[in-house]
C-alpha cells in the first residue's frame, strides 16, 4: 500500500538532510508478520529522495505511528506536502529460526565468493 505524508505544514528537506515524516497510520500486525517500509521509485528517479534504512522494518509488537525516514540525496531542496505519496508498505510473513553452531558448512558451487559473485553468468553466447 502507499504511505502518504500526514504533515501539518509543508516540510522542506535540504540536500543531504534526513527527516522523519509522519503518515498518520498505526497498525497492529499479528505475531509472525512484519511490515516493510520501502522507497517509491518515482521519488528516487525524479527527485533523488529515498529511505535511508531501506527497507525499514516494523515489528509485530510496535504500536506507534509509522514514520518514514526520508533523505534528500539530491542537490536541490525537496518539499513534502500533506497527502504526498512518500513510501510503500509491504506486509510479509517471516519464519523464526533457531541457530545451531557448526564446525563446518556444506559446500556449494559459489563457496566463499563474496560481493559480485552471485550475479555472474558463465554464459558465453551472444549478449543481446
Amino acid at each position: 500500500m502507499d504511505l502518504f505524508a500526514a504533515v501539518d505544514a509543508d516540510v522542506t528537506i535540504s540536500p543531504l538532510e534526513t527527516v522523519l515524516v509522519p503518515t498518520g497510520y498505526c497498525i497492529e500486525l499479528p505475531e509472525g508478520f512484519e511490515a516493510q517500509v520501502r522507497p517509491r521509485s518515482g521519488l528516487a528517479a525524479k527527485n533523488q529522495v529515498g529511505i535511508l534504512n531501506s527497507p525499514g522494518t516494523i515489528d509485530s509488537d510496535y504500536r506507534g505511528e509509522i514514520r518514514v525516514i526520508l533523505t534528500n540525496f539530491g542537490k536541490e531542496a525537496f518539499t513534502v506536502r500533506r497527502g504526498d505519496r512518500i513510501a510503500q508498505l509491504v506486509v510479509q510473513r517471516y519464519v523464526r529460526v533457531t541457530w545451531e553452531e557448526a564446525d563446518r558448512l556444506a559446500d556449494t558451487e559459489r563457496g566463499e565468493g563474496g560481493f559480485g559473485h552471485s550475479g555472474v553468468s558463465s554464459f558465453k553466447g551472444n549478449n543481446r
